[in-house]
């Protein structure tokens, strides 16, 4: 049975910071467009009186990664401690460096078999320093993961440059979490490793929108398929991927839902970063329980999906409770 509260896929954090660290990031925000006015900080405890404020059971929590494969591992321990100390409270979304697929593998097996609370999944951005999901260099990642049937969320590149003077989480990372997924689609990833539960933050960027455009154009001879990717597989594929609420309920739910599915809808938040407010997650929220109400959906049912993906969390409140 899962459990009743909502559970969060889309949390951010960041690990404890030296001095003058917080200010740093502030700056680096500021060079990109993103006008934040103080330094940019993250602490577990006003987290969990969020969460409790908004019936929050549980948030996955994911770093997502630009600096040294060390910073990573080390955020990625951070995290897994937060999981130890609040067991039904926290899970972990593993971020994986996936410009180097030896360190890949090494940092799955330590956050899997090493940690007294195994990751709950892994996190992956679109581009990690230079090379794009869609590389054929991560076909023994994606076997790896393929064979644990393991749920990975992918988040588009946060640390893109600003665009006509814009920050790019307003709506560039909305498109290149398409350009990925579909640069994927054509290499055969969804083909070849059917198991992996792909999960695509921002309900899907754009990509649910041009979906009905790929089926319809996407296989026409004018079209580079070296795979001979078919329309079939096309919408069967991108009707396999799960897609999270993450800031874009109010006009996403609906292309989303078409398709996916109901049952691939899931909540998240984006908690834990600058371009996310108390009022922004709310009104997201509250979007999405609009539109459950619009569309005779069971009240709650998508802030509920995820469970099904976290079989393991879901037995850690159990046994909290117990």
């Amino acid at each position: 049975m899962s459990p009743q509260g909502w559970l969060d896929i889309h949390g951010h954090f960041y690990p404890p910071q030296a001095p003058g660290e917080a200010e740093a990031l502030a700056e680096s925000f500021r060079a990109a467009c993103f006008m934040v006015s103080r330094p940019v900080t993250w602490e577990v405890e006003s987290i969990l009186q969020y969460n409790d404020r908004e019936n929050v059971q549980m948030q996955m929590l994911s770093y997502i990664p630009q600096s040294s494969p060390e910073a990573l591992k080390e955020a990625n321990t951070y995290a897994l401690s937060l999981v130890s100390k609040y067991p039904s409270r926290f899970g972990v979304l593993a971020a994986l460096p996936t410009n180097n697929p030896e360190l890949c593998l090494s940092e799955i097996k330590r956050t899997t078999s090493t940690s007294e609370i195994p990751a709950d999944g892994f996190a992956v951005t679109t581009v990690y320093k230079g090379v794009g999901l869609g590389d054929s260099s991560l076909g023994p990642v994606w076997d790896v993961l393929n064979s644990r049937k393991a749920v990975v969320h992918i988040h588009p590149n946060a640390y893109a440059g600003p665009t006509n003077g814009r920050p790019s989480p307003l709506i560039e990372v909305t498109f290149d979490t398409t350009r990925i997924v579909v640069d994927m689609l054509y290499n055969g990833v969804f083909r070849r490793y059917p198991d992996i539960k792909f999960v695509l933050a921002h309900c899907g960027g754009v990509l649910p929108v041009l979906s009905g455009r790929l089926a319809l154009l996407g296989t026409e001879e004018w079209v580079p398929n070296p795979n001979n990717i078919t329309r079939k597989e096309i919408e069967e594929q991108l009707g396999r991927l799960f897609v999270d609420t993450a800031a874009t309920a109010k006009t996403g739910l609906q292309p989303a839902l078409k398709m996916v599915g109901l049952k691939n809808v899931v909540y998240g938040a984006d908690c834990g970063v600058p371009c996310s407010t108390e009022q922004t997650m709310e009104e997201n929220k509250k979007d999405i329980l609009d539109f459950e109400t619009q569309n005779d959906i069971p009240r709650g049912t998508i802030l509920v999906n995820g469970w099904k993906l976290f079989p393991q969390a879901a037995a850690r409140i159990t046994a909290n409770d117990g």
